[in-house]
């Protein structure tokens, strides 16, 4: 008897041993057979070979190299912070491109014709069809704010920035982000007392680059991810404090971006539309959640359709006279000029909104000592007014 409760005792031990060895390890022959073939980012490198090749050209190879490459990330500060970083970073190599901007490299665009600039001016009229005054013929160049500051490392420098840590209010000191992501930002040109609309704000970069302008009277963000915008909401708990969390200042709302035109009409001065996109750069580093996974192949065709009816909301969200900033970080044209072309379009035959896109050479100027920018779009001259759409794709 006392043999057969050992023995009994034993089976149960090594049954307890088993139930430790890794899962994966006890199903591998199956997960190996489920393994895709073609992961998805192998069949968004594919996609991108046959459709940038022949859009970029010559430049394609170095711009391939660029995306496979490691993304280098900037520190955008957060100025509700009590913590100085911003001396510390500096003292690691890091300067502040925005502050590092150069104002003297702009072209004289009074030198470019109407006509070899290709760009779209036209007015935007109000309810009874009267226009505004005449567009401005002066460079657009937007007045940056002196509050937004984000470091980088230095070029060929790919050092990783430490996580931010936080202050005695358990606010932190930076946000990590790609660079290029606080552009759209830096040309929507927010002014104090603007209220500003981020229609597809989540994870939330862009909304705290738009917050350290510290100009916006008032301040909605959007998007229609639940989860998401419960993100972006935790990401506004880590910078912001309390106090400028209300209704007065800062609206979340998880609605659909796309009907914004019914929810509010003409009641912001600067709405940024920060589309869904392929993501490039993702779509290339990470199988996790990538567009190009053959169970979202019909979501990814759908795209165009879903940043053209986005762009379309933010127009009419924005009162005559504001401007629209429309970001993706993509290089797909489909998703970019195209998208542009067809909402000034559309918003002018079935809207009666009238729109100009805004010339982005005096701003990109600024920037050319950290960033590279697409030579000769279609869309964007000389031209400028209070009415705007404004192209610029960001994330790389």
């Amino acid at each position: 008897m006392a043999l057969l409760m050992d023995t009994r005792f034993l089976l149960r031990k090594v049954k307890d041993l088993r139930s430790l060895t890794p899962k994966r390890n006890r199903v591998k022959e199956k997960w190996a057979a489920t393994h895709p073939k073609y992961p998805p980012t192998s069949l968004a490198l594919q996609h991108f070979d046959a459709t940038y090749s022949v859009q970029l050209g010559k430049m394609w190879p170095s711009v391939r190299v660029a995306l496979l490459s490691e993304r280098k990330y900037g520190a955008l500060l957060n100025n509700f912070s009590h913590d100085a970083v911003l001396a510390d970073l500096q003292e690691k190599g890091c300067r502040d491109f925005i502050n590092d901007a150069d104002t003297e490299a702009q072209p004289c665009l009074e030198q470019v014709s109407e006509e070899e600039s290709g760009d779209v001016p036209v007015k935007k009229s109000d309810s009874d069809g009267q226009q505004l005054s005449p567009p401005q013929l002066s460079p657009n160049i937007p007045q940056l704010s002196p509050n937004i500051k984000c470091v980088v490392f230095p070029r060929g420098d790919i050092t990783r920035f430490k996580p931010a840590r936080p202050d005695t209010y358990r606010l932190l000191g930076y946000y990590l982000l790609d660079a290029a992501s606080v552009l759209p930002c830096l040309a929507l040109n927010v002014q104090e007392g603007h209220n500003v609309l981020d229609l597809c704000a989540a994870p939330g970069g862009k909304t705290l680059a738009l917050l350290q302008t510290q100009a916006i009277r008032f301040l909605c963000v959007n998007d229609t991810s639940v989860s998401r915008t419960l993100r972006l909401r935790k990401v506004l708990q880590s910078y912001v404090p309390k106090e400028f969390l209300t209704d007065e200042n800062i609206r979340i709302t998880s609605f659909d971006g796309t009907r914004w035109g019914d929810i509010e009409r003409n009641s912001f001065d600067r709405a940024l539309v920060d589309v869904p996109c392929t993501t490039d750069r993702h779509s290339l580093m990470e199988d996790d959640n990538n567009i190009f996974s053959k169970t979202r192949t019909g979501e990814r065709r759908r795209l165009p359709q879903v940043q053209l009816a986005l762009l379309l909301a933010g127009i009419e969200a924005t009162c005559p006279g504001g401007e629209i900033m429309y970001s993706t970080c993509t290089l797909s044209q489909i998703q970019n000029l195209s998208v542009v072309e067809q909402a000034i379009h559309l918003a002018r035959e079935k809207h009666g909104i009238h729109l100009e896109v805004v010339d982005l050479q005096p701003f990109t100027h600024m920037f050319r000592k950290t960033f590279h920018f697409a030579p000769d779009l279609h869309l964007g001259g000389n031209n400028s007014s209070r009415v705007k759409v404004s192209c610029i794709f960001c994330g790389h």
